[in-house]
């Protein structure tokens, strides 16, 4: 088939590679505009710009799709249908129009829960034990389409933000050669999605990466690990601005929440509310990688009892 795909992250980049092994004619790839990245701040196409370019595929970075121009300019590709994985701007109506047979959206979630921006952290902080990925039609409302196809994914005990992406990603790039194969044949399935138990997965903010060790840990530990290793959950660790990338539940104690219990190989233990604790073991100091604990407090110490903030 002949195809636009749209998308922007490293997300979306499994997706582009199964559809050009596929052999499927990409007219273009549309993708957010270059931004600057690195310690140069030089400005540096998208993962999926990237890849395009290595593949020799017209790139296309508009600011915005909402503009009548782009709805033209995409009619002039005579797409059969447009692949949308991640791209990072709402499509408006009649873009969504220009493709003969639509819009087909990856989407990393099992809808309708978490519609949104950000459903793999949002799964993993709310501690979900199943996610997936679907492909669904695409209409003007978020998310709102029918389901095409979907794959369910187990989410590990210790599962991070990073961890449940890489696994995600190549399952739904894997569903979309056979979500084409069946529109090509007449045979795709659709699924109208169950207004019953719609979450949105809003946007990660900053001060959502800050802890509060008042939270439990049954709270924290999902937080952190949804959070690794972007942005990055933190906390003030004697006066430096420490990620907190790798954490576990541990037992429980009578201290005041914020409170170290122990700092060495094994780990940051902190007190949390409700009597809880958690053992870190993973952190990254401003301007440094991230390290395991062992490697982190041969550098750093902090006394037990010191109170975090």
């Amino acid at each position: 088939m002949r195809i636009v795909f749209m998308g922007t992250p490293e997300f979306a980049v499994p997706a582009l590679s199964e559809l050009v092994a596929a052999g499927h004619e990409i007219a273009a790839v549309y993708t957010q505009p270059p931004r600057p990245r690195g310690r140069g701040h030089k400005l540096r196409p998208s993962p999926v710009g990237a890849l395009a370019e290595e593949y020799g595929l017209e790139v296309r970075t508009p600011t915005t799709m909402k503009a009548p121009s782009e709805a033209a300019a995409l009619a002039e590709l005579k797409p059969d249908v447009a692949i949308v994985v991640a791209y990072g701007q709402i499509l408006p109506q009649a873009v969504l129009d220009v493709p003969e047979h639509g819009c087909l959206n990856l989407h990393g979630s099992l809808l309708p829960r978490w519609r949104g921006a950000a459903p793999i952290q949002r799964a993993i902080m709310a501690g979900d034990k199943v996610t997936g990925v679907q492909v669904m039609r695409m209409e003007a409302g978020l998310d709102t389409g029918p389901v095409l196809l979907s794959e369910t994914v187990p989410i590990a005990d210790d599962e991070t933000y990073q961890s449940l992406h890489d696994k995600l990603a190549p399952v739904g790039a894997g569903l979309l050669p056979r979500a084409l194969a069946a529109l090509e044949r007449g045979g795709l399935q659709e699924t109208v999605q169950s207004e019953d138990g719609v979450t949105y997965a809003k946007k990660i903010t900053a001060d959502e990466a800050r802890i509060d060790w008042t939270q439990p840990a049954s709270v924290i530990d999902p937080q952190i690990r949804g959070l690794s290793p972007f942005p990055g959950a933190f906390a003030q660790v004697a006066g430096d601005r420490v990620k907190l990338l790798m954490s576990a539940q541990g037992t429980s104690t009578e201290k005041t929440p914020g409170t170290v219990l122990s700092a060495d190989e094994h780990g940051l233990s902190v007190a949390c509310g409700e009597g809880t604790s958690l053992l870190v073991t993973r952190l990254q100091r401003a301007g440094k990688a991230a390290q395991n604990a062992e490697e982190f407090f041969r550098g750093f110490s902090i006394d037990p009892g010191t109170v975090l903030s």
